[in-house]
C-alpha cells in the first residue's frame, strides 16, 4: 500500500515554520510508510489541487498537514478534488483512498495514534508493534552497525529507524502481526545488547523523565552547578511533575566569583587550570555535596562559543561532573556545531551521566 503526505506553507514564510515533522513522525511510529512528500503553497489552488487529483488514484491514503488557520482551507480542497464532504472532523474516505487533514506539530502527531493509525489498519487489515530503545552519546558508528546487525537478523521483515536529537537517539523497531515474535525478540535483543552502554530506556521517554524516576526509587536529592549550560539541566529536571520530591537547588555560576562564594571553588584552581577544567568541575559538583543538602550533584563547565574564552582551549570543549557522597567523577567532552547545539548535548550528556551514576 502507498501513502502520501501533502504540507502546505505560505511562501512568504520559512519551511520551517510548518512542523510537519511530529506528524510524520507518528505515523512512521505506527507502520503507515509514507513514500512521499509533496511541500506546495496553500494560496496557489491549482496546484494543491492537482496533486490531490494525482495522488488519490496512485495512493491508499494521503495525509495533508497544515498550520491550523489553513484546515478549513485544507478540507475544502479535498471535498473538491474526491467530489464529496467530510463526514468526520479530520478524515474522508472514499472507496480507493483515505484522505486525512492534520494540523502541525504534536497536536497533529496525537490524532495519528489516536485516531488515523488505527483507521489505516482497518482498512489494511494489519496492525503495527513498535518497540523503542532510547540512548545518549551512542556514536554513529556504533548505531549503524548495530541497525545493520539487527536488519539482517530481521531479514527484511522489520522496518527499523533512527534519529538523534542533541546526543539523544531514538531507535524504533517496528513489525506487523505477520513477524514472528522470536524473530523480533532476536532485533530487539540485538540492538540492547550492542548499544548498552548508550541506552538508558527501552520504552520512549526522555533522559529527564528517567533520571526523576531513578532519583525518587533510591529516595536521593539532586542539585546542579551549571557555568555554561544557563540552567539547562536544572531546568530540564523540574519540568517532570513531581520532581519538586527530588530537586534540591541549581545554581548558576558564570563569574568566578560566584564559582568561589557558592561553590567553593579554590581561587587556586581557577587561577592555574582556568574555569573550564576537569579542576574545576569537580570542585563545583564537591561544593553541592559539601552542603549536605543532596544526594547526588551534576556540575557544568564548558565553552559553548561562538568564540573561545581567550584560552588555548577551543570552542566546544566541556567537562561535566557527577557527584554521590562516595565519589565524584568528571568526563571531558569536545562537542561540535553551534552555540546551541553545544548546549543542549552537553545538558543531554550530564542527565545520561547523572541517571548512569545511580542507576
Amino acid at each position: 500500500m502507498k501513502y502520501a503526505g501533502i504540507v502546505l506553507r505560505n511562501t512568504k514564510n520559512p519551511v520551517g515554520t510548518v512542523d510537519y515533522a511530529p506528524v510524520f513522525d507518528a505515523l512512521l511510529a505506527g507502520g503507515v510508510f509514507v513514500d512521499e512528500i509533496e511541500l506546495l503553497a496553500y494560496d496557489v489552488p491549482s496546484k494543491v489541487s492537482a496533486a490531490l487529483l494525482r495522488l488519490s488514484t496512485e495512493c491508499d491514503g494521503v495525509f495533508l498537514v497544515c498550520a491550523p488557520v489553513l484546515l478549513a482551507s485544507a478540507k475544502e480542497a479535498v471535498s473538491v478534488a474526491c467530489e464529496e464532504k467530510f463526514s468526520e472532523e479530520y478524515t474522508l474516505e472514499t472507496e480507493d483512498c483515505l484522505f486525512c487533514v492534520l494540523p502541525e506539530g504534536e497536536r497533529g502527531a496525537q490524532l495519528v495514534k489516536t485516531e488515523l493509525v488505527p483507521r489505516v489498519d482497518r482498512r489494511r487489515r494489519h496492525t503495527y508493534a513498535r518497540v523503542v530503545l532510547r540512548t545518549c552519546s551512542a556514536p554513529r558508528e556504533a548505531v549503524r552497525a548495530a541497525l545493520k546487525k539487527a536488519d539482517e537478523a530481521g531479514g527484511g521483515k522489520l522496518t527499523l529507524h533512527a534519529s538523534d536529537e542533541y546526543g539523544c537517539g531514538r531507535v524504533e523497531v517496528i513489525y506487523d502481526q505477520e513477524t514472528p515474535k522470536m524473530t523480533a525478540d532476536e532485533v530487539v535483543r540485538i540492538l540492547a545488547t550492542d548499544l548498552k552502554d548508550y541506552v538508558y530506556a527501552m520504552e520512549d521517554v526522555t533522559l529527564a523523565e528517567r533520571l526523576v524516576e531513578a532519583l525518587k526509587l533510591h529516595r536521593m536529592h539532586v542539585s546542579t552547578a551549571e557555568s555554561f549550560t544557563a540552567g539547562g539541566v536544572g531546568r530540564a529536571i523540574v519540568r517532570i511533575p513531581g520532581a519538586s520530591r527530588v530537586f534540591f537547588e541549581g545554581i548558576n555560576a558564570y563569574d568566578n566569583k560566584a564559582k568561589k562564594e557558592r561553590l567553593h571553588v579554590n581561587e587556586y584552581t581557577l587561577m592555574s587550570k582556568g574555569a573550564v577544567s576537569d579542576e574545576t568541575a569537580y570542585e563545583m559538583s564537591a561544593g553541592l555535596l559539601r552542603e549536605g543538602n543532596c544526594d547526588l550533584a551534576i556540575a557544568t563547565t564548558g565553552i559553548a562559543g561562538p568564540e573561545a574564552d581567550g584560552t588555548n582551549k577551543p570552542v566546544g570543549l566541556c567537562f561535566l561532573a557527577v557527584g554521590t557522597r562516595e565519589r565524584v567523577r568528571v568526563f571531558r567532552f569536545q562537542l561540535a556545531g553551534d552555540r546551541e547545539t553545544v548546549t543542549r548535548t552537553a545538558i543531554n550528556y550530564a542527565l545520561f551521566l547523572a541517571y548512569k551514576e545511580i542507576s
